[in-house]
């Protein structure tokens, strides 16, 4: 394998995310952190907060995976039952290919939606629903979906294909999001222009993706006859075969990195292209932890969950600062505007994903259970997100705790 390829696999790892992201946190820990102190002792009583949480949404602790399809449950709504009835009369394996390509679509547009933006439901016979957020864009983007949106065929609405993709613009998006002057939606362009890209790569990854390039057709080259597949193995593949979609300031010799970030402190033992980048690859794991379900409901067991990281975004970010486990040693930052790739942000992304595996046993430990009966992913729903947000919403009106320019493809 050559230097490139060696290092391009090994940023592609969640091995590789834990492994640095915990020498990161040991580093604050020493207090060599610029921007981050560590308070140990207040790990606990976020555990408590999440427990609590978990406890309150799931009474009887069957805790789902946080993924996608919780969205699609928002205001108690079944739209999953109501893709199944549309899709009655599919085989089970068009069934899945038809959920894959509606969770990685929409994963792909959930990037953050801002504080004003809004998505107005209209139900027959009831009165229209809210959303807002995550919730919202879910909503947006399964109605999107529905409507045929995403598909070059008009006599096969339920589907995302290469052309239908590559023919989606910031307009097409602005009227199925609802967006105008007065409800925008931050990142509108980016998140057009990535849905363009993915149907680029899928018409140019037959051998992934099928013809015509579709996101569901994966789901015939994963279990291979059999009835299990590990979680990472579904990552690996994404991330592969999702690489030409990111945005190319992140790459390492033309080879396009994604969600990983140059950060001087993030060494690699073994030194060589690697050394200094972080990887996340936070939509990427999202999509992974949204394809589980579809996986499930077609009768392939999905192993090895853990394999993959918390989600370092600004929900579960938040909760470590909000709750006090991670103190800004300037607390100008939290006034200030911040890229994504800014060393501050990169850093705190990275505690956070070594402080939710940290966060997870202690969950576990007092609601009762083990991490077979609650993995991260259930640690996560149950959970650390919703914690995150709780918090936001007490202390600044639900704002992050550090302010984060969005192009609508990472936050």
């Amino acid at each position: 394998m050559s230097d490139l390829a060696s290092a391009v696999a090994e940023l592609r790892s969640t091995q590789t995310i834990r492994q640095r992201a915990q020498a990161l946190l040991a580093r604050a820990r020493r207090n060599e952190s610029a921007y981050f102190s560590v308070n140990d002792g207040a790990l606990v009583t976020a555990a408590t907060l999440v427990a609590g949480l978990t406890q309150a949404r799931y009474p009887d602790l069957k805790i789902p995976y946080h993924s996608r399809w919780r969205h699609f449950e928002a205001g108690g709504v079944n739209r999953s039952g109501q893709l199944d009835a549309a899709l009655a009369g599919a085989s089970s394996a068009e069934k899945a290919r038809a959920r894959i390509d509606l969770a990685l679509v929409s994963v792909l547009l959930d990037a953050g939606a801002g504080t004003d933006w809004r998505y107005k439901e209209y139900r027959e016979q009831k009165p229209r629903a809210e959303y807002t957020r995550s919730e919202g864009l879910g909503v947006a983007s399964f109605h999107a979906f529905m409507s045929g949106v995403f598909s070059s065929d008009a006599g096969h609405p339920l589907q995302a294909d290469a052309k239908g993709l590559q023919g989606i613009t910031a307009d097409a998006l602005a009227r199925a999001f609802q967006v105008t002057p007065a409800n925008p939606l931050i990142g509108l362009e980016g998140r057009a222009a990535l849905l363009g890209r993915l149907g680029q790569a899928l018409e140019n990854q037959p051998e992934l993706f099928g013809k015509p390039g579709r996101p569901g057709h994966f789901f015939d080259l994963l279990p291979k006859g059999g009835k299990t597949i590990q979680a990472h193995d579904v990552l690996s593949v994404l991330l592969m075969g999702l690489s030409p979609i990111w945005p190319a300031q992140n790459a390492i010799e033309g080879v396009a990195l994604g969600d990983c970030w140059p950060l001087a402190a993030a060494r690699s033992d073994a030194g060589g292209l690697s050394d200094g980048w972080m990887p996340f690859h936070k939509l990427s794991q999202w999509l992974t932890y949204s394809l589980i379900e579809p996986f499930e409901w077609a009768g392939i067991k999905v192993q090895g969950l853990d394999a993959l990281t918390g989600l370092p975004e600004y929900r579960n970010g938040g909760l470590f600062l909000d709750a006090g486990v991670l103190r800004l040693k300037d607390p100008a930052h939290a006034t200030r505007l911040h890229a994504a790739g800014d060393e501050l942000i990169v850093e705190w992304r990275a505690l956070t994903v070594a402080l939710l595996d940290e966060l997870a046993p202690l969950v576990r430990q007092q609601l009762g259970l083990t991490a077979g009966q609650m993995p991260l992913a259930c640690v996560l729903e149950g959970g650390t997100w919703a914690a995150g947000r709780v918090l936001a919403q007490q202390l600044r009106g639900g704002k992050p705790p550090l302010n984060i320019i969005s192009d609508g493809t990472v936050f």
